[in-house]
């Protein structure tokens, strides 16, 4: 069993959607780092649910740091955070009734029927609460280094948001807003869009394109720990995901050479690209330009509408409508998972390329 990511700093995770908590330990972050709690609470809260979009399961994400960190700064051991699960209604759960396009049957056959089934136990997009206060603290180390990432949601319910422009200021922007477009109106017809397939009892999905800044160059391998392997490796372990593209992605396929290679060119004194169509990355390794991909959300598996499954313990086949509180889209609370992963895995990346004091803020 694996439920462990990273080399030099790593991330495990613990815990079941109504266990009595989730959790995650951070290992490998060097001693002397800023810890802000703030910074992770405001991360802990773009993940919540909020409104007639989301679920009503009201968790407050109230964490603990039980150890690892002293002070306000990282000890260098390893630190445990632990969010307890207190909204919990199991009796909305049916061992027996396996619910299309979740992990009910796929971790039956792995767990030999042991598994904690309720809420879709560790298979639950709630232990990505931990991911993020986890998360957190990374991202909050790699923007002392110059290091921002920022997500938007490309597209949702087929309405499409403005393209990045400002990566610098529209990654401020991203990361000040609970529902993030880059453009105001695009919002509101998503929102609208989310609220209108709710009341039929279905869901949604979408696409979220992510920019990195300030990643420097050279910092990589070229086979299988390439940043895109790397990156995927972490984005694809993120629930809902099912489609990564860096750079231009699949649209490389309808180009030329001459329209997909990237022109380098002296810019201010340094060696950039003309173009970003590959995102960032060459060879599986950074080249010092903004590090852009985009990851595909599939639609909320839980449905009211009716479908087909079968009985596990009967093994017949039965209709189903799935009850209990469930989001209707989750793209904008997938956001924040998204950033999160990739602040463990860049931090990851650096600490291999330049030692893991490199990521300690007075450096």
């Amino acid at each position: 069993m694996k439920n462990t990511f990273g080399n030099n700093i790593s991330v495990t995770l613990f815990g079941e959607s109504h266990g009595n908590a989730i959790g995650a330990v951070l290992d490998g972050l060097t001693s002397g780092v800023e810890i802000n709690e703030e910074h992770i609470k405001n991360k802990l809260n773009l993940r919540r649910p909020s409104g007639k979009i989301s679920t009503q399961r009201q968790e407050q994400d109230e964490f603990k740091i039980l150890s690892g960190v002293f002070n306000g700064k990282s000890t260098g051991t390893p630190i445990c955070i632990v969010i307890e699960n207190n909204d919990t209604r199991s009796k909305d759960y049916d061992k027996d009734i396996i619910r299309p396009s979740h992990a009910d049957y796929a971790a039956e056959l792995k767990y030999n029927g042991f598994q904690d089934y309720r809420g879709g136990g560790h298979f639950s997009g709630r232990i990505t609460a931990a991911l993020v206060a986890v998360g957190a603290i990374l991202q909050f180390v790699l923007e002392q280094k110059g290091i921002l990432i920022g997500t938007h949601i490309k597209e949702c319910a087929k309405i499409k948001d403005a393209n990045f422009n400002n990566l610098i200021e529209d990654i401020k922007l991203l990361n000040s807003l609970e529902f993030a477009t880059l453009c105001e109106k695009t919002k509101t017809n998503m929102i609208n869009e989310i609220e209108k397939v709710a009341s039929n009892g279905d869901s949604v999905g979408g696409v979220l394109e992510t920019a990195v800044v300030g990643m420097p160059g050279g910092v990589g391998e070229p086979w299988f720990d390439s940043v895109e392997s790397m990156l995927s490796h972490v984005l694809f372990s993120v629930p809902a995901v099912k489609g990564v593209e860096f750079g231009a992605g699949f649209n490389f396929a309808k180009m030329l050479g001459s329209e997909a290679n990237d022109s380098f060119i002296i810019k201010d004194g340094k060696i950039e690209t003309a173009t970003n169509n590959n995102g960032g990355i060459n060879g599986g390794i950074t080249n010092g330009m903004p590090i852009v991909f985009s990851t595909v959300i599939k639609p909320t598996p839980s449905i009211s509408v009716e479908q087909n499954t079968v009985n596990l313990k009967e093994l017949t086949n039965v209709k189903t409508n799935v009850t209990g509180r469930h989001d209707p889209a989750i793209i904008h609370r997938a956001r924040v998972v998204i950033d999160s992963v990739v602040a463990i895995c860049l931090a990851d990346l650096l600490a291999t390329k330049f030692g893991t004091d490199f990521l300690r803020n007075d450096k």
